[in-house]
């Protein structure tokens, strides 16, 4: 069970005057969701829960909730991300409750594998407690650095899908000691950083490595290059999505096509998947939108399908392999780092 602030939730739906709201969820906290529309409901509060897919906070749902006549959304799971939205949004994180400290124990003669200079990251569930790993790590001889990131994230320390940031602290390190569950957000962090990265899982206590598997990814992504060497025809994908959509790096990337005698098209789609494009007859496609889509989902495609920097690759403007990353700007010294919840 993750922690809600319900309480802290009903404050704020009271101060702006929201009566009716839309709840949205990642898969994994749907019955968090329930609880809180259970509460909410309780209080007076009219509660619609979305049953779409969530992918992060790049992903509000807040222009379904104004179509749905709702005063406000209520973003679960993920941190605030500043964006241009519909209706008044409130994130919450949902910290996992759960003691990292044993896990890291356990996991001590690996973590020295790494080096002595390490940076600590994590995503939002754990960011309360990466403050007690670095303490731990350093009274057991560690020199931890925690990089405060750009603006698309809220917290320091904090790692998404997109963006790594957190990770590349200016103090040179030996490694990356990643603190959460799977192996989504540990692949981002070896694949962008190109240093060696171990997750360390607080809920089952192992730890894993990551470069055979960064190897492979790298292997696969040159072999998506070559297969899209003599493509004439490129659908360059944007999303609709307001967090990832990226209009200028897809002009920048259609531009670079053409000067290379390639056409370029654009294709506007809010869920990017290879079933919806069957239609079309392009040689290849290139994702201008969440850099995981062709790093994670490439299997799924029967053409070649690229990222941007994979496309300067492929025409030969860039000679090393960089994983496409969304970045924000930088933040600001009187910026906060992020709140539980935030409008």
């Amino acid at each position: 069970m993750h922690e809600l602030y319900e309480r802290d939730v009903l404050t704020k739906l009271r101060e702006i005057g929201a009566k009716k709201i839309l709840i949205q969820t990642p898969e994994g906290l749907k019955k968090e969701a329930l609880y809180l529309a259970e509460f909410l409901r309780k209080e007076g509060v009219d509660v619609i829960i979305s049953g779409d897919i969530n992918y992060g906070a790049c992903d509000p749902a807040d222009r379904e909730a104004r179509m749905l006549g709702c005063d406000a959304l209520i973003h679960l799971g993920h941190s605030y991300m500043q964006l241009n939205l519909d209706v008044p949004t409130i994130f919450i994180p949902a910290f996992a409750k759960v003691d990292v400290i044993g896990a890291l124990e356990k996991n001590l003669g690996k973590i020295r594998r790494l080096g002595k200079r390490i940076a600590l990251v994590t995503t939002v569930q754990h960011i309360r407690n990466l403050e007690s790993a670095k303490t731990f790590l350093e009274k057991n001889g560690f020199n931890v650095s925690i990089g405060d990131g750009d603006s698309r994230v809220s917290f320091k320390g904090q790692v998404i899908g997109c963006n790594f940031t957190a990770a590349k602290v200016e103090k040179d390190v030996d490694g990356i000691l990643f603190i959460g569950a799977g192996y989504f957000h540990p692949i981002g962090v070896a694949l962008s950083t190109r240093k060696p990265t171990l997750a360390v899982n607080p809920y089952s206590g192992d730890a894993i490595w990551l470069e055979r598997e960064v190897e492979r990814i790298i292997r696969k992504r040159w072999a998506q290059i070559a297969k899209a060497y003599d493509a004439q025809r490129f659908g360059v994908i944007v999303s609709t999505k307001k967090g990832q959509l990226r209009l200028g790096d897809a002009k920048r990337v259609m531009d670079l096509l053409r000067e290379h005698g390639r056409e370029a098209y654009l294709i506007a789609m809010n869920y990017i998947n290879y079933p919806s494009l069957e239609g079309f007859d392009f040689d290849a496609y290139v994702v201008v939108a969440c850099p995981r889509v062709p790093i994670d989902d490439a299997e799924n495609w029967r053409k070649p399908v690229l990222t941007p920097k994979e496309v300067e690759l492929l025409l030969g403007v860039r000679e090393e392999y960089e994983f496409d990353e969304i970045f924000g700007g930088e933040r600001r010294k009187d910026e906060p780092l992020g709140i539980s919840l935030k409008l």
